[in-house]
């Protein structure tokens, strides 16, 4: 008897690097036979991301769009200004522009976006996918938050350096099958710490960043159907036992992202997937 054979996932994500110092996620999207490779974010130099993706199996070259949340160092890093030059696409919220033309990195193609859905793809073609980004608040700039559908029904969420729990963001991203999402700091070791007063009101202060707290809230409000990615957590003021444990015997599976070393491949609708192959 021969045993069915499962077909990739609609898509798969891996956080090469999530923290205080770097930030850089890849995304993998597969349709009708057709690959498409993409980062989220780039907060890694340009050496060291083509050092992670080639240990990956995947070239630099074969990077086809760069989504950006925010245009802070830990997200983006400097040395792709000087390089002048990204592996892909630029895609930014227009709020960005401003700054990535000051770097010098509108000289490349760019493909702003604003709130609203984008398709990925060429036209007149299937989509990759859907993206629906939001603006979100973050220091003065905001920070995207980004919506991926896949084959029409399978979704990611992905979002980071939020500031606050909102409707807005809970609406957005309900229902996804796999959520990335920051939990940043505990709030004991942010009040503890040696940190300057001011930069403690900036993060806790509902511009900055999520507590271990507000994300295990908004994670309750999402629902996500499969697997939880805890993004960015502090060197300083966070610890990832702390994290598991407010998340243990959930009805989800969860990966703690490192700042050091990457997570394994996220599968995006597996568990849809091995349920109609394996019943």
């Amino acid at each position: 008897m021969r045993t069915a054979q499962r077909p990739p996932p609609a898509a798969r994500l891996c956080v090469l690097a999530s923290g205080s110092r770097a930030n850089c996620s890849v995304l993998e999207i597969n349709a009708d036979g057709r690959r498409r490779v993409c980062l989220i974010d780039a907060g890694l130099s340009p050496g060291k991301t083509t050092k992670s993706l080639n240990e990956m199996g995947i070239s630099a070259s074969e990077i086809t769009d760069v989504f950006v949340t925010h245009m802070d160092m830990d997200h983006f890093h400097p040395g792709w200004a000087r390089q002048r030059r990204l592996p892909g696409v630029l895609r930014l919220h227009k709020r960005h522009v401003s700054r990535a033309d000051r770097l010098g990195l509108l000289g490349q193609k760019t493909l702003p976006f604003e709130d609203g859905p984008v398709e990925l793809g060429r036209p007149g073609e299937l989509p990759f996918a859907i993206i629906e980004p939001v603006l979100l608040s973050h220091d003065s700039d905001g920070c995207a938050a980004f919506r991926f559908t896949f084959r029409g029904e399978r979704s990611l969420g992905f979002a980071t350096d939020l500031g606050r729990v909102t409707r807005r963001l809970t609406d957005h991203l309900a229902g996804v099958d796999v959520l990335a999402i920051e939990s940043n700091y505990c709030p004991e070791m942010q009040r503890n710490s040696d940190r300057p007063e001011f930069l403690k009101r900036r993060i806790m202060g509902g511009s900055g960043h999520l507590s271990n707290q507000e994300a295990a809230k908004a994670v309750a409000q999402i629902r996500p159907r499969e697997h939880v990615v805890f993004l960015h957590l502090s060197q300083q003021c966070n610890d990832p036992g702390a994290v598991a444990s407010m998340h243990e015997g959930a009805d989800y599976a969860f990966t703690i992202a490192d700042q050091h070393d990457p997570t394994r491949w996220i599968g995006v609708g597996e568990h849809a997937l091995a349920d109609r192959l394996f019943p």
